[in-house]
């Protein structure tokens, strides 16, 4: 009896600690699973700051094709140019309609709103200075209208920032009085603007002209890099279409230079 009693003993114990056991290795499981669980925000974290990086990147892009790609189009073939808009809308809402794609189809379609304006002023109206903010503007109703609704931040803040750049550089054209060489340059053949860029070149770098343009960078730069400071890709789109027009206004004192 006694055998017996020490045996059921031994098991009993023997029990125990396999519980015990597997108590331990529970709950050491359950602090491996808490520990993974902590550190797993960091990885969409990481996703989320690399496509803000690439949203800014596709931002200062887009800025640029208008000017070097739309331009050589809009001059030979303007009702093309124009057309074009309808593809981008609907590829623009083509991405919008799958999560993974959505943020860059947003992007597009405030793309396309500068898009439509740059085919219908370089298109039509490209000899009178004075209609390019009223054009370029067309498309505000509709992005003042849509981020009222807080429904497509990222292109409409994209078309904000384009139309900001465009806004602070005609003032800049206006204020150093270069619109009579824009008149004169939209009615010449492209082999005969030499001259006129130079005359025109000869204007920036008077002292007001050179002052104005300083004055025109650091403006741009300070929205531009406080803007980055947000850090949400609305104003990473933003961003990026104000401080690439100081690299478009950059590209056009060069071509005058070397013209």
């Amino acid at each position: 009896m006694i055998n017996n009693t020490l045996s059921v003993y031994g098991a009993s114990n023997r029990a125990i600690d396999t519980d015990l056991h597997s108590t331990n290795v529970g709950h050491k499981g359950i602090k491996e699973l808490e520990s993974t669980l902590s550190l797993s925000p960091s990885v969409p974290l990481a996703i989320s700051s690399r496509q803000t990086w690439l949203v800014f990147a596709a931002a200062v892009f887009l800025v640029s094709v208008p000017v070097f790609v739309e331009a050589p189009i809009v001059r030979s073939l303007p009702v093309l140019s124009l057309a074009m808009t309808g593809f981008w809308i609907w590829l623009s809402f083509t991405l919008m309609s799958r999560p993974q794609t959505y943020i860059w189809g947003d992007l597009l379609l405030g793309f396309s709103w500068s898009w439509l304006a740059g085919a219908i002023y370089w298109g039509w109206l490209r000899w009178e200075p004075a209609w390019h903010l009223p054009i370029e503007s067309i498309g505000l109703p509709f992005a003042c209208w849509c981020l009222v609704r807080n429904w497509g931040k990222v292109g409409n803040w994209f078309y904000l920032g384009s139309l900001f750049g465009t806004v602070l550089t005609d003032i800049y054209f206006y204020i150093v009085d270069l619109m009579p060489f824009w008149r004169q340059i939209m009615r010449v053949e492209p082999e005969a603007a030499s001259q006129i860029l130079q005359n025109a070149l000869i204007q920036v770098e008077t002292p007001w002209g050179a002052a104005w343009a300083v004055i025109l960078a650091l403006v741009l730069s300070s929205v531009g890099i406080l803007s980055l400071g947000r850090n949400q890709k609305h104003w990473y789109a933003f961003s990026g279409a104000v401080l690439s027009t100081i690299l478009v206004d950059s590209l056009f004192l060069l071509a005058a230079a070397i013209a």
